[in-house]
């Protein structure tokens, strides 16, 4: 860098060269440190990158662990709750009802349109078809939100590695 920056006479004058010797070694040297940097970036990005399919790769598998294994927790959850005879006035399946009820982080377990819908509940509705109490129905919302969110961030952040990693494609 160093080397980059003083003027092209004086380190001509310094080296016994030529001016045109010093000026193509000056620009040899910017474009190893333009490579450098880009090099930086590009390890960056990719490591983004890595860290954003790890957690899809780990969601999804909650997910899939989620969906295989109480499926028949669910059924009986369901038909208990129409034999007690409890009407709300929520739009949420008995699935994504379930889901919320029986674990311990269900923001995780739901898929992203299912978080938009009990996002989108209305509050006291939530908590009366659960049999909560409001607060405890916020706070699940709120997860809710901010899981959304964060998958919203991480396809957008998706979507820049690709149509990044295109543009470099093609540049020969």
């Amino acid at each position: 860098k160093v080397l980059i920056d003083v003027p092209c006479s004086d380190l001509a004058e310094e080296l016994a060269q030529s001016q045109t010797k010093i000026q193509v070694l000056q620009d040899t040297l910017q474009q190893v440190l333009d490579r450098r940097e880009e090099e930086r970036q590009s390890k960056q990005l990719l490591e983004l990158y890595l860290e954003a399919l790890k957690n899809e790769g780990s969601i999804l598998s909650k997910v899939a662990e989620s969906e295989t294994v109480p499926r028949k927790e669910m059924d009986v959850v369901d038909t208990g709750t129409s034999r007690s005879g409890t009407s709300s006035k929520t739009a949420l399946s008995g699935q994504i009802l379930a889901a919320l009820k029986g674990k311990p982080a269900p923001e995780l377990c739901l898929d992203s349109q299912d978080l938009e819908l009990v996002v989108k509940e209305d509050t006291q509705a939530l908590a009366a078809a659960l049999s909560w109490d409001k607060q405890k129905a916020e706070a699940v919302q709120q997860a809710c939100d901010q899981e959304l969110s964060k998958r919203l961030q991480q396809v957008q952040t998706l979507h820049s590695l690709r149509s990044t990693s295109k543009g470099k494609k093609t540049l020969p």
